[in-house]
């Protein structure tokens, strides 16, 4: 029975294990670069679409649509200039004669006329082109160009060497031992690693016998179940670990992060969870620890009840399906037991020291060899933190000044802690159970934790006042410090965070919301760095870089960037209303009267930039077109409601109050000439645009919204 000309085709290299974290990325790379190669080819028919495959021991895809032969194409290649093709008399030139017999060898045929070349353009000048009908590829010469390309491309971490039975030497990821290839029903003859393609793979290490053929490229991730006990899709063995781990819960929670889920799910074909337990008597130690050993060590997952609470049973995923699990259970709890016990032992061994007994030790951890120790930095802290902490009274915060001092003298003694130092995850977390231990007051223990939040994008602020100023002091501290000794950002590096960092320090003086001026919280900061010599003053450009992330966080936000450049190019040193500011920029731009003004108003920003003159105090006696007094008295009858407006923090009302200036402003640029040869009448009208931007810009700069 002959082959139909488009059929689904299946490609599956079967290898040893392959690394757990980078298994997912490789999958759907895997599938994807083969998708694109075949695409390119001209394989697939437009309806063609992968489906990847990915599991501890095979790298696999099916697609669907793939054609047996590419369709014929028709092509243009331009051959050379006529200045170089053609001679002096018109006669082709030696470099046309050999660029014509190797473009013939190339396209199958036995020679070409240069007579027949196409005579056009190239953009630059007179060319010849030679169009012919390029004959579609053969699958199998298709399929070998895309396997070749796609493993060249496939982001593995490290490459291993190793031998084949042949003598050659192969390099790739895991050394690999079969390739599937397969058109429908037919095996397509191509090679990678010294692989030659077959119809046969293998099931499951353990649950399954001898190789698996397969008859039919569809039939591929059905047989593997049934037959192989492999899942063979990456996201439906994930889904299914998922689903198992939560029935297995019962009423308890599964401490389920996703990194973990993916990586167990890249070390079984064939999930089993299974219940565990372990001593209650662990449970004295903080859970996170007990949390993390399991989950960093064991790969095992936690379970909590309804309120959080750590309980003393844990789930495993197994890669054997048994009806005796006795042995499997038995043999991880007797794993985990000492690592929990370990866990124990730092906790209890730490809590014989207070912290503050620690911090004289930070002498010794260098921060950065141009800063100063740690020592140095949390005496930097403390004194940053006591002035934001001076700052946030005045802004009507209350905060003790002592324990926000007391919580920045502690928030790194519990890098010099065992527990720490076997997790450094843990940093900070643990210096909270420690400074309880050690009967500090509550918001400085929690102060030695929430200090460094948010520690990444959409994370939880810091809850109190104290944890507030110390996180706000740790930020500003790193960035002006790091900074300054010249490690800024560049591209996409980043090595200091000072991205995520700016990202903190704005997102508390937006969403706290607090009125501290940044001006003054980044010359606090430089001047808790005046033992410091490599540190270089930088406060310009940290506010230029600031005022970026701020952009950039509105934006993520929703708002447009008209919208964002209205309120963040003026720059506001307070930042706690500047969501209300933007949202009220957001409602006057849908008004009917917003497009003239602000299109009135960036006229007006154009011409008193241009203007190098002192403008002086706004004269009535000198007006003499009734658009003059019109647009003055406008003016003064809208400011009485802007000024209350934006005192009261109503920025929408505000921003409304200015729609009334509209007729006024279009008069007065009709009928007045602003720049006229009088000087002083050309310096009062300057002082009457004036007076109206300073009102029309309280707010925002609504020139900003013009097109």
């Amino acid at each position: 029975m002959s082959q139909p000309m488009t059929d689904s085709l299946l490609i599956e290299l079967f290898t040893e294990e392959l690394p757990p974290k980078a298994l997912a990325r490789l999958g759907d790379a895997f599938a994807e670069g083969l998708f694109a190669g075949l695409g390119a080819r001209g394989l697939l028919e437009a309806d063609a679409a992968v489906t990847p495959f990915a599991t501890p021991r095979r790298l696999a895809a099916l697609v669907s649509g793939v054609r047996r032969t590419a369709p014929d194409r028709e092509q243009r290649e331009k051959v050379l200039p006529l200045s170089v093709a053609l001679d002096a008399a018109g006669a082709p030139s030696a470099p046309l004669t050999k660029k014509l017999a190797a473009l013939a060898k190339s396209t199958g045929v036995e020679s070409i006329d240069w007579q027949t070349l196409e005579r056009a353009s190239d953009g630059k000048a007179e060319a010849f082109f030679y169009r012919y009908t390029a004959r579609g590829a053969a699958l199998a010469e298709g399929l070998q160009a895309a396997l070749d390309d796609m493993l060249a491309k496939l982001p593995i971490p490290k490459l291993m060497s190793y031998q084949r039975p042949d003598g050659s030497t192969v390099h790739f990821v895991r050394p690999a031992h079969r390739l599937v290839a397969l058109h429908g029903a037919e095996v397509v003859p191509v090679s990678v690693l010294g692989l030659q393609a077959g119809n046969l793979t293998q099931g499951h290490r353990f649950l399954s016998q001898g190789t698996i053929e397969i008859p039919h490229a569809t039939r591929y991730a059905a047989l593997l179940e049934s037959t192989g006990r492999v899942v063979a899709s990456y996201a439906e063995r994930r889904e299914r670990i998922r689903g198992e781990l939560l029935a297995q819960a019962g009423a308890d929670r599964v401490v389920m992060p996703d990194a973990l889920l993916d990586e167990v799910n890249s070390l079984v074909e064939w999930p089993v969870v299974y219940p565990c337990h372990f001593e209650e008597a662990f449970l004295a130690v903080p859970q996170e620890c007990l949390i993390l050993t399991m989950q960093t060590n064991q790969k095992y997952f936690a379970l909590t009840d309804a309120d959080g609470h750590l309980r003393n049973r844990f789930l495993i995923v197994s890669n054997l399906a048994t009806e005796t699990p006795q042995s499997i259970i038995s043999g991880n709890e007797r794993v985990v037991r000492p690592r929990l016990a370990d866990a124990k032992f730092f906790f209890d061994q730490d809590r014989k020291r207070t912290l503050a007994s620690r911090v004289p030790q930070l002498a010794s951890v260098v921060y950065h060899n141009k800063i100063g120790s740690q020592l140095d930095r949390v005496q930097r802290l403390q004194q940053i933190a006591g002035h934001i902490a001076d700052a946030m009274d005045a802004a009507g915060v209350a905060v003790d000044k002592a324990a926000a001092m007391r919580g920045a003298e502690l928030a790194k003694a519990d890098l010099l802690t065992d527990m720490v130092g076997e997790f450094p995850e843990l940093q900070g977390t643990m210096g909270t159970y420690y400074a309880r231990h050690d009967d500090e007051a509550e918001e400085v223990a929690l102060a030695c934790s929430e200090h460094y939040r948010p520690r990444f994008a959409g994370d939880a602020l810091p809850a109190g006042a104290v944890s507030t100023a110390v996180a706000l002091a740790d930020k500003l501290e790193t960035l002006v410090g790091i900074w300054g000794i010249g490690l800024q950002p560049t591209g996409e590096k980043d090595p200091f965070a000072l991205r995520r960092h700016a990202l903190g320090i704005l997102r508390m003086l937006v969403e706290k919301p607090l009125a501290l001026p940044l001006s003054r919280l980044l010359e606090l900061t430089e001047q808790a760095f005046a033992g410091a010599p490599a540190v270089k003053p930088a406060r310009e450009a940290i506010s230029d870089f600031l005022y970026d992330r701020l952009r950039g966080y509105l934006k993520e936000k929703g708002y447009t960037t008209n919208e964002v450049e209205a309120v963040v190019s003026l720059r506001p040193d307070t930042l706690d209303d500047v969501l209300g500011r933007v949202e009220a920029v957001r409602t006057f731009a849908a008004l009917p009267e917003a497009e003239a003004l602000a299109a009135a108003n960036k006229r007006i920003t154009n011409i008193l930039r241009k203007n190098t003159e002192a403008v002086p105090a706004l004269r009535a006696d000198l007006f003499r077109e009734d658009a003059e007094g019109a647009l003055h008295a406008a003016i003064e009858r809208a400011r009485p409601g802007v000024e209350a407006a934006f005192a009261r923090g109503d920025f929408t009302a505000a921003l409304r109050d200015l729609a009334q200036l509209r007729e006024a402003v279009d008069r007065f640029f009709n009928d007045v000439m602003v720049m006229a040869e009088d000087a002083a009448l050309r310096a009062n009208r300057l002082a009457l645009l004036a007076s109206l931007h300073a009102l029309a810009n309280r707010v925002a700069d609504i020139s900003k919204l013009a097109a």
